[in-house]
């Protein structure tokens, strides 16, 4: 069972996994958040070159980006918000990651479509297992009770 990061448990000191993270996903989602808000231009030519670029689209984007950060971070620290915010980012990585390979052949340059493609996968597999690890440590202070 998960504890706040350096709280001694027994003899053991015990990692939150799930809460470290929520943390580091919040602070991604943060930063990407702001840099489509304060470089969109950048954003697009470096991460995002599918289409035609518009630099007011990317920056409606950023108001679903951080939002959805600041959740992450409250969820670290808050543990009810776990399970809710982890479905809820699971299921945006998840939907994004159909889209990227639903356009994986649109990116410029070409590597940037596949590239992206397993980033996102990637970051959709690691929520996915921060959520089942979150039910799973549930389940155990349940039958622990």
């Amino acid at each position: 069972m998960d504890r706040p990061i350096g709280r001694k448990d027994s003899d053991a000191t015990h990692i939150d996994l799930v809460g470290a993270g929520l943390l580091a996903f919040g602070l991604y989602q943060i930063a990407l958040g702001f840099f489509m808000v304060l470089a969109p231009g950048t954003f697009f030519e470096e991460i995002a070159a599918f289409g035609t670029r518009n630099d007011h689209y990317i920056q409606d984007l950023a108001t679903f980006e951080l939002p959805l950060g600041v959740l992450f971070l409250v969820a670290a620290f808050k543990p009810g918000w776990r399970v809710p915010a982890l479905v809820f980012g699971v299921l945006h990585w998840a939907l994004h990651s159909i889209s990227h390979l639903v356009d994986i052949g649109e990116a410029d340059p070409e590597w940037l479509g596949p590239f992206d493609f397993v980033a996102l996968t990637i970051g959709t597999t690691l929520l996915g297992w921060l959520l089942w690890r979150t039910i799973e440590d549930a389940g155990d202070r349940v039958n622990a009770d």
